[in-house]
């Protein structure tokens, strides 16, 4: 196994490396969250850090980590005496993002525990992981059965599996620690506040320090041993601070005026419930036993404000996080209080919190807020004239647009799919791994059975055939694929604001739903892949934001793109379906007979048997009803722009064999 990077060797990312250590000084923080573009060592940074963890004491032999001096007297291997036990490192646990739920939260083997009442248990990720660190990269791809089970342990401390009756309890205490990358979609709101500290990084633009960036990295890649025993003094020198800072931590001192400039931030700051203040405390108190003090200053109390409450301010997935610093400088000023000591020039966690590498660069990450989206003022007229972008219109709750029919895509909220999770429709034979037992259907299959397996006793004997797996079903996610119509026909009558904000807040029903999202757009002489399909829905609304509108309306263009992009797609993930969303009010230019054209592009979509919805932006007195022809021949249903609103009229989609049935008739 090769040694890890060292943690005093990574260059720069001053935020990134003082969170791990506070969390490192007091686990009770609760974790941190590293969010940054690819490649700025996320990673690298989060894995050095095991090493420098003080060793645990363990009982001997015990698979859940009991501490010696404190044992869980609930511990599955247990009950254990109070005594001498043995130290090892303290562990880091990765979290696969397609890991089964069995190997976070382990496994019963179900047919001992039917047939011989044992409860045989092999712990999970979970067990693992106690009075250590859980690690999960790219966490805001993690399924959402997943995301449940973690943020039960993270609130209750201990793990439950609960199966058929049988039942096993462990202690999960751990500090959960998140990477991820924001292009490539957002994390839930549940899971999000259930880390302490949340981190931006971002590669240094200095040459001089991507220059030791890559002379340190292919130093270790040649000579790992070599390169770490370089910096075993740097790294032993931050390990005995860490011990000494814990040592410290229960004497530091949180005065009534700290917890009121922490009070006062966040309530400045609107921020939900009362965790982050608690979080803001127990970091300004991380931060004084850091730099070697036994009183909370007012820095620290702002320190521990940019690190605790950038995500917790956030109101919806568009808003980027980052908090304004003056207004938090001015609260800090405002409810400055008498008790706070004379600052220690020598002791101060400004920057990298005094961190032992001699060669730290400037802070990691912009913590500001992203600027408004979208420029500009309404369309003055349409035509063929280029127009500037248009802001959007309010987001609203929409109406629920699903697929039809029953999937078997990846886990999700949108439409109806055969998964892991979800409520029992049935029951097969068990093919494989046994991983839901349908307890009912089991013993109906073995009862016909028990007088000649020679059954004389209370027991079930049971056979591997006798054993029948549970059918359930969920939701799944989907692909939601925008065709939205940005020719000069769109912007007539001031309209581009209205569809703008109707896609905004598909787009958030899309977040809600953990869907992909896809954005192709048409105008002028052809159509475009503005945004290939991703889980970033907060990427697609800055692309909605800046579309411009003016000139023809290619139509058929438009609608060739959707389809080329749901064939790769297709090819790429096979399982997930499809739903098309067309934003037009249903004119087509350009060219000879563009509606013919339309139409057979279409007809691609209706042979295909792609779900999809047209909204119908068409206004004024006079209406065409293009719209609800070319859903028609799309063989999907149509919308307008009043119906989408989830206070209107139900039921917006419907079967796609319905729709043709009517077709028909």
């Amino acid at each position: 196994m090769s040694r890890p990077y060292p943690f005093t060797a990574v260059v720069g990312q001053d935020d990134l490396r003082l969170a791990l250590l506070l969390n490192a000084v007091s686990p009770a923080v609760g974790g941190v969250l590293v969010r940054g573009e690819k490649g700025t060592a996320k990673s690298t940074a989060v894995r050095a850090l095991s090493a420098l963890l003080p060793e645990v004491g363990v009982v001997p032999g015990c698979r859940f980590s009991c501490d010696p001096a404190a044992p869980d007297p609930a511990c599955p291997d247990g009950p254990h005496e109070p005594g001498e036990g043995s130290a090892r490192p303290a562990r880091m646990v990765e979290l696969p993002v397609g890991a089964s739920e069995d190997r976070l939260v382990g496994a019963l083997d179900i047919e001992r525990a039917l047939a011989e009442g044992v409860k045989a248990f092999e712990p999970g990720l979970l067990a693992a992981a106690h009075r250590g660190i859980l690690y999960v990269d790219e966490v805001n791809l993690l399924h959402d059965h997943l995301v449940d089970l973690l943020l039960d342990a993270a609130a209750m401390g201990a793990s439950y599996v609960e199966r058929e009756g049988v039942s096993v309890r462990h202690a999960a205490r751990f500090l959960l620690v998140g990477t991820m990358n924001p292009e490539e979609g957002e994390l839930r709101p549940q899971l999000l506040d259930r880390f302490g500290l949340t981190v931006e990084v971002a590669a240094s633009r200095e040459p001089d320090q991507r220059v030791e960036v890559v002379r340190r990295r292919l130093a270790y890649d040649d000579d790992p041993a070599g390169f770490t025993a370089q910096w075993a003094q740097e790294e032993s020198a931050v390990r005995a601070r860490i011990v000494a800072a814990r040592e410290l931590l229960p004497s530091v001192r949180l005065g009534d005026g700290a917890l009121r400039q922490i009070a006062a931030t966040c309530a400045a700051f609107e921020v939900d419930g009362m965790r982050a203040d608690i979080v803001m405390a127990r970091t300004a108190t991380a931060l004084a036993a850091w730099a070697g003090r036994t009183d909370v200053l007012a820095e620290d109390v702002r320190q521990a404000a940019l690190l605790a409450l950038p995500h917790r301010r956030r109101r919806n997935p568009f808003d980027a996080p980052g908090l304004d610093e003056d207004t938090l400088d001015r609260t800090l000023e405002e409810f400055s209080g008498d008790d706070d000591p004379d600052p220690d020039p020598d002791g101060g966690p400004g920057g990298g919190g005094g961190q032992p590498s001699p060669d730290e660069g400037p802070q990691g990450g912009d913590a500001g807020a992203r600027p408004e989206a979208g420029e500009g003022g309404e369309p003055q007229a349409s035509g063929s004239a280029e127009q500037s972008a248009v802001r959007a219109a309010e987001p609203f709750r929409t109406k629920a647009l699903s697929v039809p029919g029953i999937g078997q895509g990846a886990a999700g909220r949108r439409s109806r799919a055969r998964t892991e999770h979800g409520r029992t429709t049935g029951a097969r034979r068990s093919r494989g791994t046994l991983t839901k037992l349908h307890l009912a259907a089991t013993v109906q299959a073995a009862a016909p059975h028990q007088r000649a397996r020679g059954r004389t006793g209370p027991g079930l004997l049971l056979r591997r055939d006798d054993l029948r797996q549970a059918v359930r079903e969920g939701r799944e996610s989907n692909l939601v694929l925008f065709v939205v119509d940005a020719s000069g026909s769109m912007a007539a009558r001031q309209r581009m604001g209205a569809v703008k904000g109707a896609v905004l807040s598909l787009l958030l029903d899309a977040y809600q739903r953990r869907d992909k999202v896809g954005l192709v757009t048409f105008r002028g002489s052809g159509a475009e892949v503005a945004l290939p399909p991703t889980s970033s829905v907060d990427t697609a609304a800055a692309r909605l934001a800046s579309l411009p509108t003016g000139g023809r309306t290619p139509l058929a263009a438009g609608l060739l793109k959707a389809h080329e992009v749901l064939r790769v797609e297709r090819l790429r993930d096979a399982a997930r379906r499809a739903l098309v969303v067309v934003v037009t009010d249903g004119r087509a230019t350009g060219g000879p007979e563009p509606l013919l054209l339309a139409a057979k592009a279409a007809g691609l979509f209706a042979a295909d048997e792609v779900a999809s919805v047209v909204v119908d932006c068409e206004s004024g007195p006079v209406r065409l009803g293009l719209a609800g022809k070319l859903a028609g021949e799309l063989g999907g249903t149509v919308v307008t722009l009043d119906e989408l609103r989830a206070d209107r009229i139900a039921g917006l989609v419907k079967d796609v064999q319905g729709s043709r049935s009517r077709r028909a008739a």
